[in-house]
């Protein structure tokens, strides 16, 4: 019992001894229908920083939330392995601050793309079993099936899970085309409906928006002015 209790109050296990009764805590009222499984999503990828993040790392197609239980559950054993295997082992002095702060970024490193192959793998399960769930698919590629009627309403199917049919409504400068792979970027509660931009257009934008902080990041570290980068935003009027 010592040496279990020297264990999860050792640094860095002590991060996930915080972090994991807080997950299994929000589980515990989602499943009391007492806190929203879609927590932290928006019904637009424009200005979400964390949605956009998330999808990035290949976590489109669930909740926040769950993407984020998985990642802490994932780093957490890794974390855990490492303190029982290595490091309680090491007299560290002084470099066990250092030294855990440098687990604990690989331990998130590692558990990253696991976590997001493990959600990949869960992703369909949500579609068909957790109808509520309509922002989390904000970030998935779709196919248009039809060409759009004179209002722009046509549907597409989820690339990934063919399934999986939602209803999209474009905009007379951004219409969605039968055959074209579209990216879904705003959810419109009101019409149950999507909007969505260019499978290209979105990547195009990933691809600025990465450059641009880099830019910015060289900026800072060059320049004592220090001044903030503004985020490129989605354009082409799929959010409006």
């Amino acid at each position: 019992m010592e040496t279990f209790r020297q264990l999860v109050l050792s640094f860095p296990v002590v991060v996930f001894s915080v972090l994991l009764p807080l997950v299994a805590l929000y589980w515990l009222l989602v499943a009391l229908h007492l806190a929203p499984l879609e927590l932290f999503e928006h019904d637009s990828l424009k200005g979400d920083h964390l949605a956009n993040s998330m999808v990035s790392l290949g976590f489109a197609g669930v909740p926040v939330a769950f993407a984020l239980s998985v990642l802490i559950v994932l780093a957490g054993g890794i974390t855990v392995a490492l303190e029982g295997f290595v490091l309680r082992w090491l007299s560290l002095g002084v470099f066990r601050v250092p030294l855990g702060l440098a687990v604990l970024w690989a331990a998130f490193a590692i558990a990253s793309p696991l976590a997001a192959g493990l959600c990949q793998a869960l992703h369909r399960w949500f579609h068909r079993h957790v109808k509520s769930q309509c922002c989390s698919l904000l970030g998935e590629c779709v196919e248009v099936t039809a060409e759009p009627d004179t209002e722009g309403w046509t549907r597409g199917v989820l690339v990934d899970d063919p399934e999986c049919e939602v209803r999209l409504h474009g905009k007379p400068s951004n219409m969605p085309r039968a055959g074209e792979r579209r990216v879904l970027v705003k959810h419109i509660a009101d019409e149950a409906a999507y909007r969505s931009v260019a499978e290209s257009d979105f990547l195009d934008a990933r691809t600025r928006l990465s450059r641009l902080r880099l830019k910015h990041g060289k900026y800072r570290s060059g320049s004592p002015s220090g001044r903030p980068a503004t985020s490129p935003e989605w354009r082409g009027g799929a959010h409006q």
